[in-house]
């Protein structure tokens, strides 16, 4: 049978706790779309209006 890693001592609360530290969720970065004021990503051409950087790059 082969042997599996086992803990050696049992990981406190504290320890657990503040390794999941960085586990939370963050919300989404939305920027206002120049064109439409609609929320768009950042860096993304607009959904609503086809515009990116000033220019109309999707017929909307």
């Amino acid at each position: 049978m082969a042997k599996h890693p086992v803990p050696k001592k049992k990981t406190s609360k504290s320890s657990r706790d503040a390794r999941r530290s960085h586990h939370a969720l963050t919300p989404p970065t939305l920027v206002e779309c120049a064109e439409c004021k609609t929320k768009r990503p950042p860096h993304r051409v607009c959904p609503e209006c086809g515009t990116y950087n000033g220019r109309q790059v999707i017929d909307a």
